[in-house]
Formats: C-alpha cells, sequence, structure tokens
C-alpha cells in the first residue's frame, strides 16, 4: 500500500486565518417575503415608508368621548353621555362625536371624529344607550397617536443584523412585504470513497453509510449557508476531481471529505494543487490533522477528514467562521468563558493542538469523545475547548475554558441549565 506525506503542519490559527483570508462577504442580494426571511441578514437598512399607526387608534375596548365633557365627574355626580354608535377594528365612524356624545370602541379601532381620549368598560356604567362616568377622563388616553409605534422614516432594521421576529413584525406593520437580503452562501458536500453507501440503500458486507453529508449540511444551514449534497464518488482521481469542478462552477465553497490523509487512496492531495493555490495540507491539531485547503480564482475548496468525529470537529473552529464571513455574519461562532469540567481528565498532546467537543451535565461539562471514526463521540456536543500542545491535564472540578457554539447549535454562553445533557 503506497503512502504520500503530509505538508508541513501549520498552527490551527494559521490555518483558520488563511481560509478567512481567502473569502470575502458575498455580494449577493436577493429579495424574500417577509414571513420566510427569519435569520436572513439585512442587505440594505429598511426604513419605515409612514407612520405607524397611521391613524389615532384605541389601545383598550372602551367608548370614545371628548374629555372635555368629563370635567368635574365624581361618584357622588357622575357625567352621563348618550351612546351614539359603535366601531371595531376594521371600521370607521361615518360621523362626529358632539358634545354629551360617546361612541363604543373595540381595541384598534380609529378614533371617530371630534372625540381626543377613550374611558375602557371598566370604569362606566351602562344603562340602555347611556353611560355614567364618575372620574374626569384626560385627553388621549388609552390612545395610539399617528407615529406612537415608530415614524415615517425610522430605521427598522440596519443593514447586517439578523432579521428577528420583532424585527420582521416591523417591517411587516409599514406595509412591506418583501425585506432585501445577502444571498446564503452555496456550500457543496462532495464524499468520496468506495466505500461509502448513500442512506437508504441496501447495505453491503465491508461498506458504511455516509454521514458527513449529513452533519455538515446541519453545519451549514446553522450557520446561514444553502447547502447541496452529493452523493459518495468512488474512488478514481479523474472522477473525483470532474465531480469538485462541477460543484465549483455552482457555489461559493465546496467541501470534500474523505480522501484528505496520506494512503494510497486518498487523491486530494494530489488533486487540490492541480485546481489552485495549495493554503495547507496537515493542521497540527487532533482530531483533523489530514485537513487541506486550495484558493481558486472563483472559489474556495477544502478537503475534510473522512471520519464523522474528525469532521465534524473541525467544522466547529474551521469552517464556523468562513461560512459566517460568507454570509455576513459577525464573529467566529462561538462564545468564550469557562466551565467546571464535570468529569475527566482532559489531556493535551504533545506537539499538537488538541480540540475536544464538550456536552453539559449536572452545570458543568464532560467529554464524550472516544475515537475520531466514533460517530457519538459528538452526541450531545454544544461546545469546544482547545487544548494548546504540551502536557496539561484538566481533572474534574477545574475550570475549562470553552466556546460555546451559537445557536442554533449550542446556547451561546454557558451550560443551557443545569442537570441537562
Amino acid at each position: 500500500m503506497e503512502m504520500h506525506a503530509f505538508g508541513r503542519l501549520i498552527p490551527m490559527e494559521l490555518a483558520r486565518r488563511r481560509l478567512l483570508r481567502a473569502v470575502q462577504p458575498l455580494d449577493r442580494v436577493e429579495r424574500v417575503p417577509v414571513e420566510s426571511a427569519f435569520g436572513r441578514v439585512v442587505a440594505q437598512t429598511v426604513r419605515s415608508p409612514r407612520p405607524v399607526p397611521s391613524f389615532h387608534r384605541a389601545t383598550w375596548d372602551g367608548y370614545a368621548l371628548r374629555s372635555v365633557d368629563t370635567n368635574g365627574a365624581r361618584p357622588s355626580r357622575p357625567v352621563s353621555l348618550r351612546v351614539v354608535g359603535e366601531v371595531f377594528a376594521e371600521q370607521t365612524f361615518p360621523g362626529t362625536v358632539a358634545v354629551g356624545e360617546a361612541v363604543a370602541i373595540a381595541t384598534g379601532g380609529a378614533l371617530p371624529r371630534g372625540a381626543d381620549s377613550i374611558v375602557i368598560f371598566e370604569n362606566v356604567q351602562r344603562s340602555g344607550r347611556s353611560i355614567r362616568i364618575s372620574a374626569p377622563v384626560g385627553p388621549r388616553e388609552r390612545l395610539a397617536v399617528p407615529g406612537d409605534d415608530f415614524r415615517r422614516g425610522a430605521v427598522l432594521v440596519r443593514r447586517g443584523e439578523e432579521l428577528t421576529p420583532s424585527g420582521l413584525a416591523m417591517i411587516a406593520a409599514c406595509g412591506l412585504a418583501t425585506v432585501t437580503v445577502v444571498a446564503r452562501p452555496v456550500v457543496a458536500i462532495v464524499p468520496n470513497g468506495n466505500e461509502l453507501l448513500p442512506p437508504g440503500s441496501p447495505a453491503h458486507a465491508g461498506q458504511i453509510y455516509e454521514s458527513n453529508n449529513a452533519s455538515l449540511a446541519g453545519l451549514v444551514s446553522a450557520a446561514g449557508g444553502l447547502p447541496r449534497t452529493l452523493p459518495p464518488v468512488p474512488d478514481d482521481p479523474l472522477r473525483i476531481e470532474r465531480a469538485l469542478r462541477r460543484a465549483l462552477r455552482t457555489s461559493d465553497l465546496v467541501l470534500a471529505t474523505g480522501g484528505s490523509s496520506v494512503g494510497e487512496r486518498d487523491h486530494l492531495p494530489r488533486i487540490f494543487p492541480r485546481m489552485g493555490r495549495l493554503l495547507f495540507h496537515g493542521i497540527a491539531v487532533r482530531p483533523g490533522k489530514p485537513t487541506l485547503a486550495v484558493r481558486m480564482r472563483d472559489g474556495l475548496l477544502v478537503g475534510m477528514p473522512g471520519h464523522p468525529s474528525s469532521c465534524l470537529t473541525n467544522s466547529f473552529w474551521l469552517l464556523l467562521p468562513v461560512l459566517r464571513r460568507l454570509g455576513h455574519r459577525p464573529g467566529p461562532g462561538w462564545a468564550e468563558s469557562f466551565a467546571r469540567l464535570e468529569s475527566g481528565p482532559l489531556t493535551a498532546s504533545p506537539g499538537l493542538a488538541t480540540v475536544i467537543p464538550l456536552a453539559v451535565r449536572n452545570g458543568g461539562v464532560y467529554s464524550r469523545y472516544h475515537g475520531s471514526s466514533s460517530i457519538s463521540s459528538l452526541s450531545g456536543a454544544v461546545g469546544f475547548t482547545v487544548l494548546p500542545p504540551g502536557k496539561r491535564t484538566y481533572r474534574a472540578g477545574d475550570p475549562v475554558p470553552v466556546n460555546w457554539l451559537l445557536p442554533p447549535l449550542g446556547p451561546g454562553a454557558g451550560p443551557p441549565s443545569p442537570g441537562n445533557g
């Protein structure tokens, strides 16, 4: 079995910097319906084209009236007003409220002409077509005036913000049906290996079901990207290269999984240099050392380890920042803090940085890692720690640095809640 050597192993921080320098935030934008824009990044600052509300409207169920007509009202001498109509939220009153008159009005209803305030139902006594009020009602009580929520020209969401439910509500409330957002980065995922079967295929001895497509597609989606998964490509260098070049034509980033190490059938180290400028082959990190990347004129190509845990662990610290940069999202995709190590030990590797996925239990963190080919090693992982090269060991009870994955991958800041995990 023929083997070939890694390139010079580079530190993980340098690998990440090289990838980040090799990509630019996308300049594509698109208009999407407000109802389907949650989580998208705003491409243009949105201002309100009109005041909201655009008319005087009731904020409580009650009676619209002239506040001056209630001056002097008190329990021993209530004021009596005649009810001359009613207004529901979708209606307007056709007349004008005159001296001594009131109009029943529902929440959201337009204030009738002549009225300047609302008295709520609970504060009146009604008898037939009249109401009695036992305390003065001040002007503009229980009313929203034009622009009370936001004025015409008010900034609703700013360029670069992620759209939240409240931001979308403001956009819709001022009558805008669509919003301009940054296009989602298109990420193609190309697995390779004779042993790989697509899920759902009949099982054969010596073959395994391909799982990196599913895990990376989830990570890409969580980072705001649009994943495109391809079926496994056999261990044929020409077929692999053709598949990669086809994927690059319609993608912003291509991830090849498997075939990145030094074995006879690891073809990526020979294919990549033919396709562009090799950024690196081999990172001084465990797991995930056999990772490589190439910069092309119109795209970026990253070769990820085929072992499922290595692939996903590497994607946390290496791919998340790249995906977020492509999609105009700030930060690397995690928040840093410390947490108590619930069980240990965690031991660094001499000469290599060690990345350990962490799950939560009893308000602390622990590792379930038991091998780069073991998918269950990452079960429940909501963050990770990076141990620098050396002989440092963290034991149960020690504070350990944690990079908490941002939602929806993790809590973003500390254990979700004690006792879970």
